[in-house]
């Protein structure tokens, strides 16, 4: 039972860190709840990465209050926020934080209170919400969170149970909100994120360490998972592993179970793991001789591990220091300064070839990311103020970034214009279109038009089984997509884009791109355009590397 009335900013970094810690042994299996097939699936990466960009801001110094505290954490979380996931976690936190200026010690009410406005605000943030997404999930909880705090104003455990119960409920909903869930059988990714992050919250009031949380929930999962980045405090120094094999003959499962309860008395942390030998063993504690000693005396003890974690988080300490020692020294050398500038463009890229390609077309700075790996808003924010400009345009080139991007002009308090580009081929019409000799409302609205203009056609690989608009895809087919939709899926490449490029290019477009990737060679790709020349002869066709990973092709069509 959780017996704390308020929660001060000590116990709110607790919180934070178990919360971040859950989701992110968790983070596969949000991953994996991605309805859409493509290999960059990435629900569960995002939302851990913001949720730690949010726990190394709030860990920084000790923070009493917790205002500041909350602060901290929307502070970090909006630098560090990556993807539409992780940047709707950023405000959820944002709107969190805001709720409690002023307020050094949290009640229940007052927390109550803060999930509503971190929930609207997260609302406001999105142009076009969605039902059965996070944030239906964050909203009911909020609500049923308000509803409790009326009946039980004082009580944590109420508030938390109410939270959690709510939470799974309305998860549980989501696939009825969106066709594409109830079709792929699986409940929103985003919201499964937060119930875990919610679930560490209420593991910390409870009082247990985040190393016996994890340890919990890998044991449900059937398996162990031993995280030491994640333990805040250390009381037992030691991680000891090694196997225990050909047991001795009198050697009975009463003994290994002793085994346990001996382990027990000496750490925690406990893992005694297999059906029979060879036993994994794992413990972590004071005594490193004692816990190997207690297997010895049951049968053979190989591969073993000891490690002195306090004297690894030591040298991580000092090495990270180190490297922020040489990064102001860095810092204080004189940059080349920037010459100002009434117009600059800044591109997302994943690609030596696609940013070469921008860098021709005079885009000023290439922030990395992409597909697989979406930059975060601070990424988005650091080149936007590098290009000195009076007037900036972003090109997010990837529909999970737009919102990012969104984000960042938003704080950058410039006039920063973010084009919505959906894809790179979009983000190099829109470069193409501008003009320095005309204002900035014409350039974007040029911009615009000419990324609306294209088509896209791509091609990578399915990671799972699933069906979409129709198309049936089992995993390892090849699936192609037009405009970001998947139009078919099939086991021979050449037939996937035979028929894809087929359906996509007309007899009314005139020039065609084909973009080939980091798997592909230039000898097939001349091959592909090849056959778009004979399926179109009407059409200007040329091929060039994009370098871009996972996906085979990017046709543009205009």
């Amino acid at each position: 039972m959780i017996q704390v009335q308020t929660i001060d900013g000590l116990l709110l970094r607790e919180m934070a860190l178990a919360g971040s810690a859950l989701l992110e042994a968790n983070r596969a299996e949000v991953d994996a709840l991605n309805v859409f097939p493509v290999p960059d699936g990435d629900t569960g990466t995002n939302m851990s990465l913001t949720m730690q960009s949010a726990t190394r801001e709030i860990s920084a110094k000790e923070y009493l209050r917790a205002d500041e505290a909350s602060a901290a954490l929307a502070k970090g979380a909006l630098k560090g926020a990556r993807g539409n996931s992780g940047v709707i976690t950023s405000q959820l936190l944002r709107g969190f934080s805001r709720a409690l200026a002023g307020v050094e010690q949290i009640t229940p009410t007052q927390f109550a209170q803060a999930l509503k406005a971190g929930s609207d605000l997260a609302y406001k943030a999105v142009m076009k919400p969605k039902e059965g997404t996070i944030l239906t999930v964050a909203r009911v909880i909020a609500e049923h969170a308000l509803e409790q705090v009326q009946k039980d104003p004082d009580s944590y455990d109420a508030l938390f149970s109410v939270m959690l119960s709510s939470g799974q409920e309305i998860l549980q909903k989501t696939p009825d909100m969106l066709p594409a869930l109830k079709a792929a059988g699986v409940v929103d990714s985003g919201g499964r994120g937060l119930l875990y992050i919610y679930t560490g919250y209420a593991a910390a009031m409870r009082g247990e360490s985040i190393e016996e949380m994890l340890a919990a929930v890998a044991a449900e999962r059937g398996g162990f998972q031993d995280d030491h980045d994640a333990i805040t405090d250390f009381k037992f120094a030691y991680h000891v592993a090694y196997h225990l094999d050909h047991l001795n003959d009198d050697c009975t499962e009463g003994d290994v179970d002793s085994l346990r309860r001996r382990l027990n008395r000496i750490g925690n942390a406990v893992n005694v793991e297999g059906e029979g030998a060879p036993y994994r063993i794992h413990v972590h504690t004071n005594n490193p001789g004692n816990a190997i000693e207690f297997g010895v005396e049951l049968g053979e003890v190989t591969d073993v591990e000891v490690e002195n974690m306090v004297a690894t988080r030591r040298a991580k300490q000092a090495e990270g220091a180190q490297a922020e020692e040489a990064s102001a020294e860095a810092a204080k050398e004189p940059e080349a300064e920037i010459p100002h500038k009434p117009y600059a463009m800044v591109a997302v890229s994943l690609g030596d070839g696609f940013s070469n390609i921008f860098h021709e077309l005079t885009v000023d700075a290439i922030v990395e990311g992409g597909q697989t790996m979406n930059p975060s808003i601070d990424d988005i924010l650091q080149a936007i103020k590098h290009v000195n400009a009076d007037t900036v345009f972003v090109f997010p080139n990837n529909g999970n970034v737009v919102l990012a991007a969104q984000q960042a002009a938003e704080l950058s308090k410039g006039d920063v214009r973010v084009i919505p580009t959906k894809n790179v081929a979009m983000g190099i019409a829109a470069a193409v279109a501008f003009q320095p000799d005309i204002d900035a409302d014409t350039n974007q609205r040029r911009m615009i038009e000419a990324a609306e203009h294209v088509k896209t056609a791509t091609v990578t690989y399915a990671v799972r089984d699933s069906e979409n608009n129709g198309v049936k895809v089992h995993q390892g087919d090849y699936i192609g997509l037009h405009n970001g939709q998947i139009a078919l899926a099939g086991q021979d490449l050449s037939e996937v884009l035979r028929a894809l490029t087929e359906e996509v290019i007309t007899d009314e477009d005139e020039l065609v791109t084909v973009y080939w990737g980091a798997d592909v060679t230039e000898e097939d790709a001349k091959k592909v355009a090849d056959m778009i020349s004979a399926q179109r002869p009407d059409c200007d066709v040329e091929y060039l590397r994009g370098g871009q990973p996972l996906y085979y092709y990017l046709i543009s069509v205009e």
